[in-house]
């Protein structure tokens, strides 16, 4: 079950970067609960989808220019996955750009995440607001 999650999430990333959002939030449970790194502009945590919808990936959509979360590599750890890999963009109010590495830390049950942590340096994206 666990080769699935990673699989999962290969393809939940992947959407991701297409703007698939739908495809995104089928991966998360109802009632999933979404961290967001203090210091983070969207910094938090979310319950639901719709709370995550609306104070991160919108906000994502909206105030980015070219924003992705490209993944690097997958821990398998059973019903947990880490994501590995890069944050970048450009805040459409300054045009400035970042990059800043990532971990992202997802519990899965029953198939579909439970949990999201977010784990940035988030100097480096404040420095671009």
């Amino acid at each position: 079950m666990t080769h699935d999650n990673v699989e999962t999430l290969r393809q939940a990333y992947g959407a991701f970067a297409t703007g698939d959002i739908p495809a995104v939030l089928a991966v998360l449970d109802p009632n999933i609960e979404w961290t967001e790194a203090k210091g983070f502009p969207y910094g938090g945590t979310y319950v639901g989808q719709e709370a995550v919808l609306s104070n991160v990936f919108i906000k994502l959509g909206t105030e980015w220019h070219g924003y992705s979360a490209k993944p690097a590599e997958y821990i398998d750890a059973g019903d947990r996955v880490v994501v590995l890999g890069q944050y970048s963009g450009s805040y459409k109010a300054t045009g400035k750009n970042f990059a800043a590495d990532f971990a992202h830390v997802w519990t899965f049950k029953n198939g579909k995440a439970v949990k999201f942590v977010q784990y940035t340096d988030t100097v480096l994206v404040r420095e671009a607001l």
